[in-house]
Parts: structure tokens; sequence; C-alpha cells
């Protein structure tokens, strides 16, 4: 069923993704393998024996070369050797926690490298679509109670936010200035929500710092049990952003903007409210949730507006929120045993392909 989507238009294709090594990256690197593509990987080495990327072994099943996506010698060399036709850009420093740590890092990685990324595309005719991949905190917060749209100001408090938000302006000043009509490339940026799922064992994340409590034996300490958020499973944004780049292969710079892959309404849940649904299908778990602890500059309510992808691209969110409880749970489960993990992963995307299917979404082609 995978080989028939997105009407096979990544079949026999040479794919290129930054952050390949990464939690999404590893996801829509396996996707990506399944539907046919000859996917090549650069991104720095895994940081543990438990990501995705490694625990999958995608080091046998696709191309990847260690890099810093900051070098940007190397990585236009890359590109110019595989001469890739799609390319997703989804290297970063994704932790708003750690870019307190080192925001020199963070901007250089998160901006610059959004910038090499686009550099490398403009020396390498061979690319015909491109999706930079930011997140739903590049926008400025005002802690409104409805849903951020496409045309709202970028922004962002805290250094990973701000720096999402220039990598949403790099990629529209390229756009304009060497992405226009007449370019070899179209190009695009997306934006997803608060991503879950399992292969994520990250710092500073509700999710993997729930199971690693689990393993310690250990109470998870929660600080913000009331920020809301727009939670969705890791397969949704992907789902999202092939079909963009689908639409930017096809098509062309008519799909050229920014788009919002979110949940709708109902799947914005509080922190604690996620947590309570993993206890409850998990079946064991205690949380402390600690008030007093300081908070930083996150935002406490945050959310999309995805009425421009559902209108222009037919793409919706698939899963309810309790489906994404299962989803995740069950994701995390299967890397308890000694078992073929590639193919565990492979046979939920198929179950959430065959969902989107039961549920009427157009992207399923």
């Amino acid at each position: 069923m995978i080989r028939k989507l997105f009407n096979k238009i990544f079949e026999n294709k040479r794919i290129l993704i930054t952050g390949d090594t990464g939690f999404k990256g590893s996801w829509l690197a396996i996707w990506l393998k399944e539907l046919g593509a000859d996917v090549f990987g650069y991104a720095l080495p895994p940081q543990r024996d438990e990501d995705n990327f490694v625990k999958c072994k995608l080091n046998e099943k696709i191309h990847h070369l260690d890099g810093d996506i900051r070098d940007l010698n190397k990585l236009v060399g890359y590109f110019q050797e595989i001469k890739p036709e799609f390319a997703f850009h989804l290297a970063a420093q994704p932790l708003v926690l750690e870019s307190y740590k080192n925001p020199h890092y963070t901007f250089g990685t998160n901006v610059m490298g959004t910038v090499n990324f686009f550099e490398a595309i403009r020396k390498t005719p061979s690319v015909k679509a491109a999706v930079n991949v930011t997140s739903d905190k590049c926008y400025q917060n005002n802690e409104w109670v409805w849903g951020y749209r496409e045309s709202d100001p970028m922004g962002g408090k805290d250094p990973y936010s701000a720096s999402k938000g220039c990598s949403e302006l790099v990629t529209y000043a390229y756009l304009n200035s060497f992405f226009s009509n007449d370019a070899h490339c179209a190009i695009a940026s997306a934006r997803a929500g608060n991503v879950i799922g399992g292969g994520d064992w990250a710092d500073y994340r509700i999710v993997p710092d729930f199971f690693k409590a689990i393993n310690k034996g250990e109470k998870l300490i929660i600080r913000n049990p009331n920020a809301t958020r727009p939670w969705q499973h890791v397969l949704e944004p992907l789902s999202g952003y092939l079909l963009l780049a689908s639409k930017l292969y096809l098509e062309g710079n008519m799909y050229s903007s920014g788009w919002n892959f979110g949940p709708l309404d109902q799947a914005n849940h509080k922190v604690s409210e996620l947590i309570e649904a993993i206890i409850k299908y998990y079946g064991k778990g205690e949380v402390v949730f600690d008030e007093s602890s300081e908070k930083l500059n996150e935002a406490n309510m945050l959310k999309l507006d995805i009425s421009k992808a559902i209108w222009n691209l037919k793409w919706k969110s698939v899963l309810s929120f309790e489906e994404l409880i299962k989803y995740t749970v069950d994701g995390y489960n299967v890397e308890f045993f000694k078992i073929d993990l590639y193919a565990e992963r492979v046979n939920q995307i198929e179950k959430y392909c065959l969902t989107a299917k039961l549920k009427n979404c157009n992207w399923i082609g």
C-alpha cells in the first residue's frame, strides 16, 4: 500500500534529508525508503544507542554521510555528488532548554544551517523541490486562544524560537531572491506542532522523559503542567511534508510558501492531560507537578491554524487524541523487545495510511 502513496512521485527518486539521524528525520527516511526512493542523509552522528536511526539500523538501509550542517563546503559537495531531485531540511538544534545553554550553537545551526541548505540547492540544478522544516514556535507568541496562521509575524522570546523564526525569514528571502518563477527548484517551509512518537529519546522532552523515568523506576517531575500544545504523532506532519514536496515537484511555485501541519483543535491538550492519558493507556508511571520551578520564556498557549493545508493541499490530520496516545505508547513498547524495529516502524506507517484511507484523507493518493 505504501508504494502507491503520493501518486508514486518519490519512487526511484534520489532524495536528500539533512538531519536523518534525528527523530523526525529517521522516520522520514524510513517512509521514503518504503516509497521506493533512493534515500541519502547528511547529519551529525546519532547521539545515543537508543536513537531511532541506530535501532532501526538505517545506516544499512540508506546512504548516509556524517556532517555538520554549518559546514557549507562539505554540504555543497555532497549535494553535487549525489544530485538529489528532492531535499528535506531537518538538521537543527531542536530543544528550547538547550538553546538557553548554548545560544550561539543554536543560532549557528538553525539559521546559518538553513542558509547553507539553500546555498547548496542553488548550486545543484538537479534539485526540483525542497522543504525547510521549522517549528510551530517560529511565530511571535501572543498567548492567543486561536491558532496561528501562516501570515502571522515571526518571533521568539527564547533562542530556539527566535532561531526558527529566523529560519523562516531566510526561507522567505531565498524564495523571493533566488527561487522565483524561473528557478530550477520550488521551495517551501513547513511548521509542525509538538511531535511525539516512538524513537524519540532526546533530553528535555516530556514523552521521552516519561519513559526514561519509567526505566529508572522514578517519578517524572513536570514543571509546566498547564501548558497547552498542538500534540501530534510524528507521522502526521511527515505526511504533510511529503504531500507538499510532491506538489512542489509537480506544480512548482504555486505551493512555494509557509505551511502549518498541526492537529485539529480538539487535539490541543495540556501537558498534564497528555501524561495522564499515557499513564492510563500504558498502565503504569507516576508524575509530580512542580509549578514552582523556573519556566524561562516558554509559551503557555500554542495552537496552529491548519486551514490553509486543509483547503489548498487537501491535507488533514488523521489521528484522534486517543489514537495519538496509542500510536505513541505502542511505538515505545516495541523498542523494549529484541525484534526488527525497522519492520515495526513500517508496520505503523502502514497502519497509519490505512487509517487515513478509512477517514477519506485525499493525500493518500
